[in-house]
């Protein structure tokens, strides 16, 4: 048997979205690395080294496979995180003694995983887009703010957001009733399932940075909503019993992950293979110098590669770092593939 390719993230703590993939990959036990980033531009781990320069965080590499793109913010945000999942499930699978992020309904009911996947997009798209909203963006400093402006698009209006923010903590207050509703039942997963998967690991993420914030008591009056606060706190005593019970993620340096990176395996491009009429669609031929970037935010930061793989999930480009190759996946939805203009390569 192979040994398993090298499992790297690269994050940085102050991200929501990087403990989500803590989490998923918590729940599947699957040992790996770290590389801490900068919470700003640049990043010359990701961007010089690997040749990627999309900029959102976490990414993910497996083995030669790098997967951009945990979040799609206020557009199409979970996207890669269901492309991450996919990837996890597929390449360690229960059957070889991982956790599953899908698990079966209790008492031998479905799994559900196309619901699960669309339930769990919509959260992360729908809370996502108000909790940054509640951040205390008047003391985080004009590096940031200008870094997120960049981001965005367009210039933040700080005193435009903070005026908003009785606005925001309704909405907010909307969505955890319908969680509430969810639970009402006293169950004790979303999707009453055996164990805590997709479903709970994506709410939990976003319920739990919201609740971490200043002035957002009111969100979690137990009065209001009881069944989900112990639900929070269930799904966060189960993700710290599973941390006692496995090995602590290694931390490495940019220059080690991407040596690891570049001399690993990709996995075999038939798994997402090349679909011509997509490509045709796209006015794109397979080995076409491609140029790949969110629809929304950090559109400005395209990563370009070589297309050796596409179909209607997923793209694939080959990029070349300062220590070599390697293949870079996006999820289609969110994203624009162009052809750039050297055509071929």
């Amino acid at each position: 048997m192979s040994a398993a390719p090298p499992v790297i993230l690269y994050r940085y703590d102050a991200s929501p979205y990087s403990h989500k993939i803590d989490n998923a990959l918590l729940l599947k036990g699957i040992s790996h690395s770290r590389v801490n980033v900068s919470l700003v531009l640049p990043r010359p781990e990701i961007t010089d080294l690997l040749g990627i320069t999309y900029r959102r965080i976490p990414i993910l590499a497996i083995g030669n496979d790098v997967y951009c793109d945990t979040r799609q913010v206020f557009a199409a945000q979970d996207s890669k995180a269901i492309l991450i999942v996919s990837a996890l499930e597929r390449r360690f699978p229960p059957s070889a003694g991982h956790g599953t992020l899908l698990p079966r309904g209790k008492h031998g009911g479905s799994s559900d995983t196309g619901l699960v996947k669309a339930f769990s997009k919509y959260y992360v798209d729908q809370l996502f887009s108000l909790g940054p909203l509640l951040l205390p963006w008047d003391k985080l400093g004009p590096d940031f703010i200008k870094d997120r402006s960049t981001f965005f698009g367009a210039p933040l209006d700080v005193k435009a957001v903070q005026a908003a923010r009785p606005q925001t903590m309704s909405k907010l207050a909307s969505h955890y009733a319908l969680v509430e509703e969810q639970l009402s039942d006293d169950r004790e997963w979303l999707f009453d399932t055996e164990l805590p998967g997709l479903a709970d690991i994506s709410v939990h993420f976003l319920l739990a940075w919201v609740g971490g914030f200043q002035g957002v008591e009111s969100l979690y009056d137990k009065t209001q909503i009881p069944r989900t606060i112990k639900w929070l706190s269930r799904v966060s005593a189960f993700l710290e019993n599973k941390k006692k019970n496995q090995p602590v993620p290694i931390m490495i340096k940019g220059e080690d992950a991407a040596d690891q990176i570049v001399n690993s395996v990709h996995e075999s491009l038939s798994i997402v293979g090349f679909n011509n009429t997509e490509a045709e669609r796209l006015g794109l031929e397979q080995g076409d110098e491609v140029k790949v970037a969110p629809q929304d935010t950090g559109r400005t930061f395209p990563t370009v590669g070589k297309l050796v793989a596409l179909n209607r999930e997923e793209v694939i480009v080959q990029v070349q770092g300062q220590r070599g190759a390697i293949h870079a996946h996006f999820p289609r939805l969110g994203f624009v593939i162009q052809p750039t203009v050297k055509g071929k390569l």
